[in-house]
């Protein structure tokens, strides 16, 4: 960094925006400088240990001769006259092996190693490799000399944990390029690896690693290219939460929103949806929240079991920026973390993101524009909100990939409206974007209806787009079924609104009934115990099975003439199925609650099985 020629002088600071005025050439034209490109200021005052720091920045607006910059870390003692170093690059992430059970800053920064080097209040204005570069990996190629390739093709792969992690030709490679050397052995990430020549007759060199812009999707220029095709999402991406898979299902490359209050339960249920999904990797953004919640996730995950062995952060990074740090490095965060996600997605592999939460993201544009002194939009919000949500959550999706391998990146957000309230911009506007959305209600969390989602205001528009494969896996009723028993819901709460004016007397028997009926859906099957080894996991076999057989107790139920017995038949009913959800599906007890359902019911038991007639 010494070495790159000072291009620029800082003439105004506003907290993290700086304003930079440009140096002239020798011909007296200004150093060129484009939008989003990463500069560092090297402020005059040096701390304490004589370090020069070196904080990076972003250019955000480009005027002529003079920029601003958002500064990704605290500006204090930043000066006017400062010298600004350009490094003439975007924002970028390192690509390559070694990025798995890693917890990095919103700019790629290793925290343990920053640490572990200077202790936990981490300096500014360090310059850290976001993979070890000194760590080395055994590879393997699957060209050889001679082989003509293209961007995202691979030439070979290295054992990442329990994952091959292919290494690919650099995405924004133009054209075709022939392999003129490759060699197998033991290197570290920066060692070349392989020589190819473009079209042009240059030779280029080929490490495990990889810089790519943040701003930019990884599959951008693959698509565009057509070596990668982006499909249709058509098959669900199971969570073993039985309101979610059952009820408002999320495509396996789909996105989905879980707006809530404090206190709903949104990081028991990211927790859940982590731990239990069928994806391969999962890359967590906690992105502003308090510090409390962050060392939270940080401490809990390397030590959760992994249901497919290993602990959960074999197959996890996490990428935090609390409530204390920096606003713009927060709003970074998000890019960084869809950036890994989809480099995985190029390698094949299904990958989830959970971003905790979109609101500070937001609320971290709002203050930058603010510092910008752009035109608001609604409450301060930039005008442009809608349009970057937008963006974010389109770079999820199935790809299919230049090996013709499917991957998927399923993008899921948390909103934290003030107080709870939807109405406000961000929520409204990630509404418009997603296709499922799991509200979270503060009622049902103070009534210890966990999860707390509230199937009346929740929805989902995969459930008719992934009807085939329902039809195929489940049955050609399912889709059907649900809507039937979410009607069933919806029946039960009016009739609820109704009770609660006139009492039971003021309800017929029928309504009496059917409220009855929507209470037994409610408590026995759309509440789970996450804190259950059974019951915090089950899988779609199981959630059939019993869905199935409460449809049938819920609608093939004996007569009954009273509304005592309706309570009473409707308690034991639901204390039953309770039982049966804790239950190891082979076990004696599961044979035991299984059977008591159908003699509650009149039902015939057929012998040796669990189905019903």
């Amino acid at each position: 960094m010494k070495d790159v020629k000072i291009t620029a002088r800082v003439t105004g600071v506003r907290d993290d925006i700086v304003t930079l005025r440009l140096e002239k050439d020798e011909k007296g034209n200004f150093y060129p400088l484009i939008k989003n490109e990463v500069v560092y200021i090297c402020p005059s005052r040096v701390p304490q240990d004589n370090r020069q720091e070196y904080l990076q920045a972003e250019v955000l607006r480009v005027r002529h001769g003079e920029a601003d910059v958002q500064v990704f870390e605290n500006t204090r003692g930043v000066a006017v006259g400062d010298p600004i170093r350009q490094s003439g690059q975007m924002l970028s992430v390192t690509l390559g092996p070694g990025l798995l059970g890693q917890v990095y800053d919103g700019l790629q920064n290793p925290l343990e190693i920053i640490a572990g080097q200077h202790g936990f209040f981490l300096p500014r204005g360090l310059q850290v490799d976001g993979i070890d570069t000194q760590k080395q990996w055994a590879f393997q190629p699957t060209v050889k000399a001679g082989t003509r390739l293209k961007a995202g093709d691979p030439v070979g792969h290295v054992q990442e944990g329990r994952f091959k992690h292919k290494i690919m030709v650099p995405f924004n490679q133009v054209g075709e390029v022939e392999v003129t050397w490759i060699q197998e052995g033991t290197f570290t990430t920066t060692t070349p690896i392989a020589r190819f020549k473009d079209s042009k007759g240059k030779e280029h060199e080929l490490t495990m690693q990889q810089k790519w812009p943040v701003r930019i999707p990884v599959c951008q220029p693959l698509l565009a290219q057509r070596y990668s095709q982006r499909e249709y999402p058509e098959q669900p991406l199971l969570t073993s939460i039985r309101l979610i898979d059952t009820f408002f299902p999320i495509a396996k490359g789909g996105t989905a929103c879980i707006p809530g209050p404090f206190g709903a339960g949104k990081t028991v249920l990211q927790g859940l949806i982590s731990r239990f999904s069928d994806v391969d990797i999962v890359i967590i953004v906690a992105c502003g929240e308090r510090a409390g919640e962050v060392v939270e996730t940080i401490t809990e995950f390397p030590a959760l079991p992994d249901p497919k062995g290993g602990t959960l952060m074999d197959r996890t990074i996490i990428i935090c920026n609390t409530s204390s740090m920096p606003v713009a490095a927060r709003e970074a965060s998000i890019y960084t973390g869809i950036t890994l996600s989809e480099y995985y997605r190029q390698m094949g592999y299904n990958a989830l993101l959970i971003a905790d939460s979109t609101s500070r993201w937001a609320q971290a544009m709002r203050e930058t524009s603010g510092r910008l002194e752009e035109i608001p939009g609604e409450e301060a919000f930039p005008a442009y909100l809608d349009s970057s949500v937008k963006s974010l959550y389109e770079r999820a999706g199935l790809i299919r990939n230049n090996e013709g391998e499917q991957g998927s990146l399923t993008l899921i957000g948390t909103v934290s409206p003030a107080g709870g309230n939807f109405e406000e911009p961000v929520t409204q506007s990630t509404l418009r974007t997603v296709k499922t959305f799991l509200g979270l209600s503060a009622d049902r969390a103070y009534k210890r209806a966990y999860p707390a989602v509230d199937p009346l205001i929740s929805w989902s528009r995969y459930l008719e787009q992934l009807s085939g494969w329902y039809n195929e896996h489940l049955d050609a009723q399912w889709v059907d079924d649900v809507k039937q028993m979410q009607g069933l819901l919806t029946q039960g709460e009016d009739i609820q609104q109704m009770m609660q004016v006139t009492g039971e007397e003021g309800v017929t028997l029928q309504d009496f009934l059917t409220y009855n009926r929507a209470q037994c859906l409610d408590q026995v099957y759309l509440q789970q115990d996450a804190f259950d080894d059974v019951d915090a996991s089950t899988d779609m076999s199981r959630q059939m099975r019993i869905f199935r057989l409460l449809k049938r107790c819920l609608f093939e139920h004996p007569n009954m003439d009273d509304k005592d017995t309706i309570r009473e038949h409707f308690t034991k009913l639901a204390g039953f199925f309770r039982n049966l959800n804790y239950s190891h599906e082979d076990g004696p007890d599961f044979r035991r609650y299984w059977k008591e359902i159908h003699n509650l019911n009149h039902f015939q038991l057929l012998d040796g099985t669990f189905a019903e007639e």
